[in-house]
């Protein structure tokens, strides 16, 4: 036995566990970013699921009967009578 080969199977250990403790580190980081991936997954869905909901909302809001019922309604507009109407000419 060469006095040298303590040395060198002590090194190959320590370059053997630090390998594996790496291993295991980078899995735990690799499903911790799974995790977070599928969360964020999970919330884009939920958040195009209202976005549509919202579109939808937002176009039965704007039809021309709503918008004008609302102006009856709400800001008691009405239509001019003929005699109220004024032309402007240049």
């Amino acid at each position: 036995m060469s006095r040298h080969q303590p040395w060198i199977i002590a090194c190959l250990v320590l370059v053997v566990v630090t390998s594996a403790i790496s291993v295991v580190y980078a899995k735990y980081l690799s499903r911790s970013y799974f995790f977070q991936l599928e969360a964020l997954r999970l919330e884009r869905e939920q958040l195009d699921v209202d976005w549509r909901r919202l579109q939808l909302e937002e176009s039965a809001v704007a039809t021309h009967s709503q918008v004008e019922h609302k102006a009856h309604t709400v800001l008691k507009m009405r239509l001019p009578n003929i005699d109220e109407v004024v032309v402007v000419r240049r």
